[in-house]
């Protein structure tokens, strides 16, 4: 059984919000979104991608996917059908072109999480007080750290920290990373935009995700925070409790 909840707010700075999450608790998959691109174009990804996501799993027999191997191959042709849909999109229109989005999203099966992502929106793990970040972002910095130019502590206040590498939608294959968590009772697994760690430091998340609370209210508690230091930019927040 998993305790459900999400929230999307486009914070204080923006205009408007190219963030987008989708739940499927039928399927137990779950989606977050963040767009980039000019006009509306960033939004017009986002959506897209959660959208479509949610359409094909609706339509799959879940079940006849059994294997870590046969789940993870088929979100890789979810995610690459979506892929090529908004770069496709970005090609005919002028108006949307250059659009993307970050992707990441989780499924819930027995008692393990599979998880996709591409871009820096995240999935953490939050279990007996610790919050350990599962995905890795595809950013610049993070380039920089795995080269040894500079240090974690260093990437932090990086002016290019928020440069991403690799989004839904720029080329031709999406290319996402896999990974596969075993669950226990009481986990919270956290699906979010950069709308929130950029602005939460992940000491104050795992503080809230301690609480006890609903996950709706969780979820509103982690989003008044990141308005509280600043709100910046759109977030988004799934939490789901195992």
């Amino acid at each position: 059984m998993v305790q459900i909840g999400f929230k999307c707010d486009k914070g204080i700075v923006r205009q408007n919000n190219e963030d987008a999450c989708f739940v499927v608790p039928g399927r137990n998959v779950y989606v977050v979104a963040d767009g980039v691109g000019g006009n509306n174009s960033g939004e017009v990804a986002s959506r897209t991608a959660v959208s479509e996501i949610a359409r094909m799993v609706n339509e799959a027999d879940m079940d006849q996917y059994r294997s870590p191997e046969e789940i993870f191959a088929f979100f890789a042709t979810i995610i690459e059908d979506v892929n090529g849909q908004i770069y496709q999109m970005g090609l005919q229109s002028q108006q949307n072109r250059g659009m993307a989005t970050t992707i990441v999203t989780a499924y819930i099966r027995m008692n393990s999480a599979y998880i996709a992502n591409i871009g820096d929106s995240r999935a953490y793990l939050f279990r007996g007080g610790q919050l350990r970040q599962i995905t890795r972002d595809h950013t610049y910095v993070n380039e920089l750290i795995d080269k040894g130019v500079i240090t974690e502590d260093e990437a932090e206040h990086h002016e290019q920290k928020n440069v991403i590498t690799k989004a839904l939608g720029t080329e031709h294959l999406a290319g996402p990373d896999f990974y596969k968590v075993d669950l226990e009772s009481n986990d919270i697994l956290l699906l979010c935009s950069d709308g929130l760690y950029g602005e939460v430091p992940a000491e104050r998340i795992a503080e809230i995700l301690e609480t006890d609370q609903n996950m709706n209210d969780m979820c509103n508690t982690l989003v008044k925070e990141a308005l509280a230091a600043g709100g910046r930019d759109n977030i988004t927040v799934i939490c789901l409790k195992i």
